[in-house]
């Protein structure tokens, strides 16, 4: 073959080849919080979740039609209550689960069933927050799942809300001593758990340090050490609040600084996820009740 026809040739095949080359779908691979890689040829399309954050961050980055069952939980948005409900922690209906056919579940590290699911040959992927950054992360991988070209403009919107709440605050109310009971246990909120870092935004302290861990069970004598003079906590944990043996001597409870949230708010304030700016705003709102001016 000449040269200047073989050249043609090599052309023409360059330009055959190329477009087709060029339109080969990427593989979207995901690396969860267990270390376990998991590679997929096109988003998936049919999703279970087992934990009301992810179900909401799913919905968040548009996905909520993807949704094919959810824990029992997860309740937001509205939606996803018509889907079917698959279990708690510890009762997870794993057959109900392999009957939806789902191309990936997505659930947390803590689950028990995850070995259990992916020995039937389901594609599981662990993703759980307790952090902000964590929430950075987990939208990263979820839209990069999703192939979602801007995940993190959930982030920018929940940073937007936390911001503005803080702007809201009363100047007496910054820098309050504040005790948020997560369950009474007791368990707290600490300083670097999500719930925390929500409330150094809006400029408060906190009676649990930062080696104490997100979430630590502490004892009811270590709060009414500390007499906090706010206290967050739920209406399911509230009741005998003001009865507690000591307490009475804790600032919170002897000046009534005591926000209690209802079960749809303390659902908001619990999950870190793309409601974290509605969060703020609720603990603003509670600040601005107890610190305002009379």
């Amino acid at each position: 073959m000449k040269p200047r026809l073989f050249s043609f040739c090599a052309l023409l095949f360059a330009l055959l080849l190329g477009p087709a080359h060029a339109q080969a779908p990427a593989k979207i691979e995901i690396k969860d919080d267990l270390g376990h890689t998991t590679q997929w040829s096109r988003p998936p399309q049919r999703i279970v979740t087992l934990l009301p954050s992810l179900t909401e961050t799913v919905c968040a980055l548009g996905a909520c039609e993807r949704l094919v069952g959810v824990d029992r939980y997860s309740n937001f948005p509205e939606a996803v209550n018509k889907l079917p409900k698959l279990g708690g922690l510890d009762d997870t209906q794993v057959e109900t689960i392999v009957s939806l056919r789902p191309d990936v579940v997505l659930l947390a590290p803590s689950s028990r069933v995850t070995d259990r699911l992916r020995s039937l040959g389901l594609t599981v992927v662990t993703l759980e927050a307790k952090s902000y950054a964590d929430v950075q992360r987990v939208l990263d991988k979820i839209g990069a799942l999703l192939q979602v070209r801007d995940a993190q403009a959930v982030w920018r919107r929940i940073d937007a809300l936390v911001g503005a709440a803080a702007q809201s605050i009363p100047p007496q109310a910054r820098g309050s001593l504040v005790y948020y009971e997560v369950d009474r246990s007791p368990y707290a909120a600490g300083p670097v758990s999500f719930m925390g870092e929500t409330m150094a935004r809006l400029g408060l302290k906190n009676i649990i340090t930062p080696e104490m861990g997100p979430f630590p069970k502490i004892s009811p004598e270590y709060v009414v050490r500390a007499a906090p003079q706010l206290i967050m906590i739920g209406k399911r944990n509230a009741d005998g609040l003001f009865q507690r043996p000591g307490w009475d001597r804790i600032p919170a409870i002897r000046d009534k600084r005591v926000c209690v949230f209802d079960a749809q708010q303390s659902d908001v304030l619990a999950r870190p996820g793309p409601r974290m700016g509605e969060a703020a705003q609720l603990m603003a709102q509670c600040l601005r009740e107890h610190y305002a001016k009379p």
